[in-house]
């Protein structure tokens, strides 16, 4: 009985007795609460999923009563009373999806991927986004110039103003005229190499007139040129 008394037993108890307090401080007691807690931080990276038999669109798209009114989606693309905002209001009556701020910007884009497409000769991007004699017209100079042998070598800085300028809807038929002011350098070379038009080093300002237009009856949202100007 007195040797369990020793000094060294009674150190080694000492020591079992603060190892066992320190895992009860590091573990701790189960309150309920560890899996409430765990949901709850989990909560801020959970997207809601629809309600069984909800439908999708419902939540997607506003309904047309919520829709912005015609004269609201035009507010501000042209000045009042003019024939710009006649015209930009009769499509937006007939398309509800029509609005010419974010017209502009699909424009511009359509604009610079036209341009470059001419630029490389790729007939099926132009296909894509133009009407038939507008495409027409695009292959015909890209056949003339390959025959030369000649390569248009361009990079597109981008498009440093748009502008509608006119709109009309006749029949089923929105058009649309939009005014771009880009930058670009533009180098042609012959079939030796030699450059014969443009400047490595020089930014262009280059300004097209160019119309796009979309049959309002139908379900294909995309707009395509239909006619082409240069007022450089």
């Amino acid at each position: 009985m007195t040797g369990m008394f020793e000094l060294p037993n009674i150190v080694f108890l000492l020591l079992a007795v603060l190892i066992f307090a320190r895992l009860l401080s590091v573990l701790g007691r189960k309150t309920g609460n560890e899996r409430s807690a765990s949901v709850e931080r989990r909560a801020d990276n959970v997207i809601p999923l629809p309600r069984p038999g909800a439908d999708p669109a419902a939540s997607a798209a506003p309904s047309q009563q919520d829709a912005k009114q015609p004269e609201d989606r035009i507010r501000g693309a042209a000045v009042a009373g003019t024939p710009l905002e006649s015209g930009l209001l009769a499509i937006a009556r007939r398309d509800l999806a029509f609005d010419p701020k974010v017209f502009l910007k699909g424009a511009a884009t359509a604009y610079e991927m036209i341009v470059v497409a001419f630029a490389k000769g790729d007939r099926g991007q132009l296909k894509n986004l133009t009407a038939k004699d507008v495409f027409d017209g695009f292959v015909r100079a890209i056949n003339d110039r390959e025959a030369r042998g000649e390569t248009n070598n361009m990079t597109f800085i981008g498009v440093h103003k748009a502008d509608i300028i006119d709109a009309e809807a006749k029949d089923n038929l929105a058009r649309v005229t939009v005014k771009f002011i880009s930058q670009m350098i533009s180098v042609v070379n012959d079939k030796a190499g030699r450059m014969i038009e443009g400047d490595p080093d020089k930014v262009r300002d280059v300004t097209d007139i160019w119309t796009f237009a979309r049959d309002m009856t139908s379900r294909d949202p995309n707009w395509k040129l239909v006619g082409t100007q240069s007022a450089n």
